[in-house]
């Protein structure tokens, strides 16, 4: 008997190019996927729908990822829904406010798709301790 239940993720990013890669590599991946541009939409989705894991850009057209992701986890907690943040922006200072915001792990871009790979599966593997990436 097959399994039809595969891991839905909801990405949140406004760049087009750098969403349709990120897509179409996680649909390679056997992943289910939602890509949108802006929070808003993001927010929309979350109400009708339940996703497994949520890719969000800190840069997003309403302002700064990171701050909406603060507002969002007053709603939706990481036990519900962990986050994978992306940025183009490999400061400490901005991974550390994406944490403090509630992401549980954070990717900078362009990346290597072996890395974002291994971070989607630790991050729906349920541990927040990525190994190596």
């Amino acid at each position: 008997m097959l399994d039809f239940t595969i891991p839905q993720l909801l990405l949140v990013e406004p760049e087009t190019i750098l969403a349709d890669l990120t897509a179409f590599r996680l649909e390679l991946l056997g992943y289910g996927i939602e890509t949108v541009s802006e929070g808003g939409e993001a927010q929309d989705l979350l109400r009708r729908k339940q996703f497994d894991l949520m890719i969000v850009d800190t840069k997003l057209p309403e302002g700064d990822g990171i701050e909406w992701l603060t507002e969002l986890r007053l709603e939706t907690k990481p036990e519900t829904l962990p986050v994978l943040m992306f940025s183009l922006d490999p400061s400490l200072e901005t991974v550390r406010r994406a944490f403090l915001a509630g992401a549980q792990d954070y990717l900078v871009t362009p990346f290597d798709p072996t890395v974002l790979e291994s971070k989607v599966q630790v991050l729906l593997n349920g541990s927040e301790s990525p190994v190596g990436a």
